[in-house]
């Protein structure tokens, strides 16, 4: 008998069909979001569950899953998941790392270069019909070449991003909880500094630390006011870690000079002000979204899920939250 599986979006087709063939798949809703009473109405008889970052699974839930065996989380972060009481009841939980690593590393200097050149409001502009010839103060923003970027996380995402920003002729200095040897720091061309170092001298920051009680609400007001006038904040992480009123205020009183967001603190609400400012570029969450990724983070959650449900170890086994 295969085991019964709940899914509780959507994968890409290929993924969907593929997985569907190797076990009784029940697929929760096609809409974004899926309420909790449905999700653990519909898990209470599943051997696995194959869940996205969206979607919350905390010890109510898991506490009404009696075969639940593991929790594959399609997405690198698992703090959307009670890791603890998971593994309290013998369950695996696992993710997708490695593969998104080239495209969120992407994405974040894509944000870089749109908000230091104010691409989205020039788009608006033209499209507004507000272009009438060239002008010699139009959309003025800062040359990226001799900038300081201060990377917040220096894990495998936050260095792909080092890499690629030395293109531009960035300066790249970091911050992370274990700083890495001096040996390594000379082989990436990059310096370490305190948190409260490396806000004032960066001209652009971007985030790429993980959740955790410790890194929430980590840029707040009093540290975003550490940063320049001209400073540029990036988000591709995790949005609690901005708080996004403080972020709000600043931006609208100039007091920093834009920023590049792509997760939000209450996702997928955005506060309402951001909404508002022309100094902000809002995504919506695609960090990883290339063909390639999300296809990779596709199948590679699958894998993980019936390793799990054979009884092996999965790939990718979360060992600590």
């Amino acid at each position: 008998m295969k085991p019964k599986v709940l899914l509780t979006h959507p994968l890409l087709k290929e993924a969907m069909e593929f997985l569907a063939g190797q076990v009784n798949l029940e697929l929760a809703t096609e809409e974004p979001f899926l309420p909790k009473a449905e999700l653990i109405s519909k898990l209470k008889d599943k051997d696995g569950l194959l869940c996205f970052l969206s979607d919350q699974i905390d010890k109510e839930v898991i506490s009404q899953a009696p075969n639940l065996k593991i929790i594959a989380n399609c997405a690198v972060g698992v703090n959307n998941i009670d890791i603890n009481y998971a593994r309290s009841r013998g369950i695996l939980v696992t993710n997708t790392p490695d593969v998104l690593t080239g495209a969120t590393a992407e994405l974040t200097l894509a944000l870089i270069l749109a908000t230091a050149r104010q691409i989205a409001a020039a788009d608006r502009f033209c499209r507004q019909g507000k272009f009438k010839g060239w002008q010699i103060d139009l959309f003025l923003g800062p040359e990226l070449s001799g900038k300081t970027l201060g990377i917040i996380g220096f894990g495998r995402i936050g260095q792909a991003v080092a890499k690629r920003a030395q293109a531009f002729n960035l300066k790249i200095i970091y911050y992370d909880l274990n700083p890495l040897s001096s040996e390594k720091e000379k082989e990436l061309g990059v310096e370490f500094r305190p948190l409260d170092l490396l806000l004032p001298e960066a001209d652009i920051v971007s985030i790429h630390a993980s959740l955790t009680p410790e890194s929430y609400h980590l840029i707040d007001r009093e540290k975003l006011g550490l940063l320049k006038p001209n400073a540029i904040l990036i988000n591709v992480a995790r949005g609690p870690i901005v708080d996004e009123k403080a972020l709000a205020a600043a931006l609208k009183k100039r007091k920093i000079l834009a920023a590049g967001l792509d997760v939000y603190e209450n996702e997928p609400e955005i506060e309402p002000e951001l909404l508002s400012l022309e100094n902000v570029i809002l995504l919506p969450h695609i960090g990883s979204a290339t063909f390639e990724t999300r296809k990779k983070m596709c199948f590679l959650s699958i894998q993980n899920l019936l390793a799990g449900l054979r009884g092996e170890k999965p790939p990718n086994l979360v060992e600590r939250n």
